[in-house]
């Protein structure tokens, strides 16, 4: 049998996409920018429900140890809930 642990070959199998969700979500944190400091913004639900998706996204990412991914998700969850604070406030 094999002596190495599952979660070691698990965590070497998974590398790449840690990289390429973490690129994702920091690619989706740049696009997002201008909705934060510009005066369109997008309509209160939709900044709450795609918060609360990518908040649960990150909490996965975490469990599956895919540390780089959940930071950059949570960057960008951080951002939809500061556009619903910025919505908030003008209703």
């Amino acid at each position: 049998m094999c002596d190495i642990p599952l979660s070691e070959i698990y965590t070497e199998v998974i590398m790449w996409q840690d990289y390429v969700l973490m690129a994702g979500g920091f690619l989706f944190a740049v696009a997002l920018y201008p909705a934060v400091k510009g005066k369109e913004k997008p309509p209160k639900s939709t900044s709450l429900l795609t918060g609360s998706v990518l908040l649960v996204f990150s909490i996965v990412y975490a469990t599956l140890g895919l540390w780089l991914a959940f930071a950059s998700t949570i960057i960008t969850t951080t951002m939809w809930y500061i556009l619903l604070g910025q919505v908030s406030r003008r209703h």
